[in-house]
């Protein structure tokens, strides 16, 4: 399937406010982008609080997000929420024609595919009760490990020494007290320590954004909308 040249950008929204992050994420996609395309572009939400830290949050990004991704509706090819609550992925995915991918379902997913029990890395443990809502939503609950926090809120994760301390502490407390055997990052601002932090733990970690940028890559090289 053929597509338009006026719909073949794949649109990675973050729905903070802060460019750091979204940064961040654009370099994290640089391995998926290829002279064939689609695009793949990185947005920051201005109107959005500069860390998605609370329910509050989560819910008062959804109206901007979906005007935002109503203006470029005839320009996707599909669109990636950078966050991972997953904030308004039904609405858009009700609103919009083209393909919509959560970096929480899309990170999760993936990690089923590479382990056993996934953990997962929080930034605070206030986000911790609403990733275990959604994962019981996901029903997912059968091949959880845990989920611990690391007790940074999202504008501290650009102090890369403690960031990385806090996550690697972590990790190993996921993988040898919880039997996690895969990883996922419970921050797309965590994008910059993946690697890293895969080679230290010596388990599969899977960055979300990436995860999801990549099924929604699958999705329109197949030219399934």
């Amino acid at each position: 399937m053929e597509r338009s040249a006026m719909s073949n950008t794949i649109y990675v929204i973050n729905p903070n406010s802060s460019t750091t992050v979204t940064d961040a994420i654009d370099r994290a996609l640089e391995p998926l982008r290829t002279p064939q395309g689609p695009a793949i572009a990185c947005l920051t939400l201005p109107d959005g609080p500069a860390g998605i830290q609370s329910q509050r949050d989560v819910d008062g990004v959804i109206g901007p997000l979906l005007r935002r991704a109503g203006d470029l509706e005839e320009e996707a090819a599909a669109f990636v929420i950078a966050c991972f609550s997953d904030p308004g992925l039904h609405a858009l995915r009700e609103q919009s024609r083209r393909p919509v991918f959560g970096i929480a379902e899309a990170g999760v997913l993936t990690a089923l595919t590479l382990g056993q029990r996934f953990g997962v890395i929080a930034i605070l443990p206030t986000s911790i009760p609403r990733h275990l809502r959604y994962f019981g939503a996901m029903g997912v609950m059968g091949r959880f490990a845990g989920d611990l926090s690391i007790g940074l809120g999202v504008a501290e994760l650009a102090d890369e020494a403690r960031t990385y301390e806090r996550m690697s502490a972590t990790g190993r407390a996921l993988r040898d007290a919880h039997g996690a055997d895969v990883i996922v990052m419970g921050c797309a601002g965590m994008a910059r320590y993946r690697r890293r932090l895969q080679d230290e733990l010596g388990v599969p970690v899977v960055e979300p954004t990436q995860a999801a940028t990549a099924m929604a890559l699958g999705r329109v090289l197949l030219g399934d909308r």
